[in-house]
């Protein structure tokens, strides 16, 4: 059975923290100056601006959080194909990165 209401209140760690500001600003530089991208880059600016702030809780709004998931999803993909497809020291300062964000993602954001 399907939850009617959902929470969307998370406890990030420091480094949970700055990993997401750093993917925030990283996606926002990518899509700025596109108008086909204003909708993320609302979001995403908000979403930073809550990261930013001190609060031990963090609130999203349903559409920040779907936006911000899928964004992470679409990430950690083009990072597993990017590990699949290079050779070991490639490989190997990747797959940090991969498992911050795979397991983020697990942690906070699938199910």
């Amino acid at each position: 059975m399907k939850k009617l209401f959902q929470n969307y209140n998370y406890k990030f760690a420091k480094n949970e923290k700055k990993l997401l500001s750093s993917f925030c600003k990283q996606s926002l530089k990518q899509m700025e100056g596109n108008n086909q991208y204003f909708g993320e880059t609302k979001a995403f600016n908000s979403i930073l601006n809550k990261l930013e702030s001190d609060d031990e809780t963090v609130k999203f709004t349903k559409d920040e959080k779907t936006r911000l998931t899928f964004q992470l999803k679409q990430n950690v993909e083009y990072i597993k194909k990017e590990m699949d497809n290079s050779w070991f020291i490639k490989k190997w300062m990747m797959k940090s990165l991969f498992k911050q964000y795979s397991d983020l993602l697990d942690t906070h954001f699938r199910g």
